[in-house]
């Protein structure tokens, strides 16, 4: 049995996370405000449920991570960089941004894929995740094509260790493009680690790995004592 939280009863440790049949879960119960997610997120865990289930909170071993320092770039991608920094900077059609259209974005990821139904991201989501965002501790990274938004990722910062949570595209490889811009700009503040949670295909051929999860620990809890990145600027992504 997983312990069930309420309002103000503390996270487990994470030791003490499910091995078998549902290897991660942690607990359950509990609420999805900023307090609550920033203090899952300080202690390597995240809240993932489907419609109908309680509110559901998982910490993962191994834990799937990107280095920013290894993200894989295929060649198609680069020459898709290409043209959309050559566009950014000029007068083209495609721009990149930042925490312009955060709820947007978390929309555009909850909405339903071509090969299947809406993700886990509800409504209860949406509120906990933009009051993370109105108190600076969330992000979002756009891709935009003749002013519509095409592309996105958001997640989770705190301190310099950031969270992934979910990537959208409406046109091909724009997630991609928005998690380059996002890695890039990573780089230049020393953010070292993406956490990914957990491990997938699709985030294997980018560059991410899984670590133990004592080793993710270790490095989220220092991340997240470094001082907050003030201002969020696109750079160009890494091309050569």
């Amino acid at each position: 049995m997983i312990p069930w939280l309420e309002a103000n009863t503390p996270f487990p440790d994470v030791s003490e996370a499910l091995t078998t049949d549902a290897p991660g879960l942690l607990a359950a119960g509990a609420d999805l405000s900023p307090w609550r997610l920033l203090q899952a997120y300080r202690n390597g865990i995240f809240p993932w449920f489907s419609e109908g289930q309680p509110i559901l909170w998982w910490s993962t071993d191994p834990r799937m991570v990107l280095h920013t320092d290894a993200f894989k770039l295929s060649d198609s991608l680069r020459k898709t960089l290409r043209k959309v920094e050559r566009s950014r900077l000029g007068s083209g059609p495609w721009d990149v941004r930042f925490d312009s259209a955060f709820e947007q974005v978390m929309r555009a990821c909850a909405a339903p894929r071509k090969d299947g139904p809406g993700t886990w991201i509800s409504e209860d989501i949406i509120d906990g995740y933009t009051g993370l965002f109105a108190l600076g501790h969330a992000h979002s990274s756009e891709v935009w094509l003749d002013g519509e938004l095409v592309g996105g990722a958001y997640g989770v910062c705190i301190g310099r260790m950031f969270y992934g949570e979910s990537m959208f595209a409406r046109v091909s490889d724009a997630s991609k493009v928005a998690l380059a811009y996002l890695v890039a700009f990573l780089r230049t503040q020393g953010v070292a680690m993406l956490d990914c949670q957990q491990e997938t295909g699709h985030l294997a051929s980018l560059g991410a790995v899984p670590i133990p999860r004592r080793q993710f620990l270790e490095h989220v809890r220092q991340a997240v004592q470094a001082p907050p990145i003030e201002r969020w600027e696109v750079v160009p992504p890494l091309t050569a």
